[in-house]
């Protein structure tokens, strides 16, 4: 972004008039002013965006919806508007290129693109991913949202408003699902297609006896985020309960990582810190069927990205690996602040019960999830399916769904 020297700016306010300074900081952007008719402001281009996204048939291709590549094999960034104009009818913007080319622009294409800061942020927080919204706890109550099995499959609507919520506050519970295995299978395909992975698509979580994968034991699970071995871990995970068990346990704790992440930036900077920046061994050693399995991943457990915003947490007491890959000095803090990670983490958890034909869906790139130890006999069982999707895949579906009801130009 460019910044104009406070010094200079001073020294000009004082020698030209505020029409001339305005001009002289537009020509230093090189931004093209568009008035749009109706609109209280107008719209603002930077002239080599408007070049690069020209939309005539030499550097534009409508059956793929995207741009030709030969301008860039000998872009020249210097080009210029030489002369721009406006039919007001047909409601176009027309431009003459310093470099010979013409183009022209629809307005509601541009109104869409348009770099005011306040168009920008609703493309961002709107359309290309809905903006989060972290809970404490005792929060649960008041964004927890049911949706019924049936509809989801039936309604666009309703899948519409799943995905959101899911995409808001990261869980949702579908409730009378039938008590049949491929449930999730049939949930996931109207999304688009389950995430496989080592432990296939579908996956049974019960007692099993000598098991390899912590959670295939009745004993208390703590709260963590699946799969953090994986580079690209599952995004949203789906668990369809079969069975309850009858015993006072086998209760579902759920706690949203990111308000977690909150109350350490504000409140524990330091410690804050050390869980984004030290790296750690995440790992996963076993055998699923004929499938033999070492996987590993190093990240951070708290992970941003370059605007400081989360996008990943990584936490599972059993999956983090003996091997710890930093300097010595890094080892005792990130011990002390992981500490007060997980008490954080236990302390806003909320719990509940799920019964037979419910499907906790939950964003396992925010929330952690775990559940208490419940009595595993002959007579007294608990079987969960699992299953994920990718949000890659999740969103995409979102915006095909709200494109149906409110067409973009491309």
């Amino acid at each position: 972004m460019f910044q104009a020297d406070p010094q200079l700016s001073r020294t000009l306010g004082r020698l030209q008039p505020k029409a001339e300074l305005d001009q002289l900081r537009q020509d230093q952007l090189r931004m093209v002013i568009v008035e749009s008719p109706g609109q209280l402001q107008d719209m603002q281009f930077p002239d080599i965006w408007l070049r690069d996204n020209c939309r005539c048939g030499e550097c534009y291709l409508p059956q793929t919806l995207s741009r030709l590549p030969q301008l860039w094999n000998n872009l020249d960034t210097s080009v210029r508007v030489q002369r721009q104009s406006v039919d007001v009818d047909q409601q176009v913007l027309y431009i003459q290129w310093s470099d010979g080319h013409a183009s022209q622009y629809p307005f509601a294409w541009l109104r869409e693109r348009d770099f005011a800061p306040a168009n920008r942020a609703r493309y961002l927080s709107d359309f290309y991913r809905p903006a989060p919204r972290h809970w404490s706890g005792l929060e649960f109550g008041h964004i927890r949202r049911e949706f019924q099995y049936q509809e989801l499959l039936a309604s666009d609507e309703q899948l519409l408003q799943w995905l959101h919520q899911l995409a808001v506050y990261g869980v949702a519970l579908v409730k009378q699902a039938p008590l049949e295995f491929d449930v999730l299978r049939r949930l996931c395909n109207r999304v688009g297609f389950m995430r496989r992975t080592t432990y296939g698509d579908e996956f049974s979580v019960r007692a099993q006896p000598g098991a390899s994968n912590y959670a295939y034991l009745a004993a208390p699970l703590p709260l963590h985020t699946d799969m953090p071995y994986f580079e690209y871990k599952p995004g949203v995970t789906l668990l369809h309960t079969l069975e309850q068990s009858d015993s006072p346990g086998g209760v579902n704790l759920l706690t949203d990582a990111h308000h977690v992440a909150d109350l350490m930036r504000e409140r524990y900077p330091a410690q804050f810190r050390v869980l984004c920046q030290t790296p750690v061994d995440w790992a996963d050693i076993g055998r699923d069927g004929e499938l033999e399995f070492h996987n590993i991943w190093r990240a951070p457990v708290i992970n941003l990205d370059a605007e400081g915003r989360y996008v990943r947490i990584n936490h599972s007491i059993p999956q983090r690996d003996s091997h710890f890959s930093v300097p010595l000095e890094q080892v005792r803090p990130w011990y002390e602040a992981m500490a007060l990670f997980v008490r954080l983490a236990n302390e806003q958890a909320c719990s509940f019960k799920t019964t037979p034909g419910d499907v906790l869906t939950f964003n396992n790139l925010r929330l952690v999830h775990g559940r208490t130890g419940y009595d595993d006999t002959d007579r007294n069982v608990r079987h969960i399916v699992g299953a994920f999707l990718d949000w890659d895949i999740v969103y995409s579906r979102l915006r095909v769904l709200r494109n149906a009801t409110s067409k973009p130009t491309h």
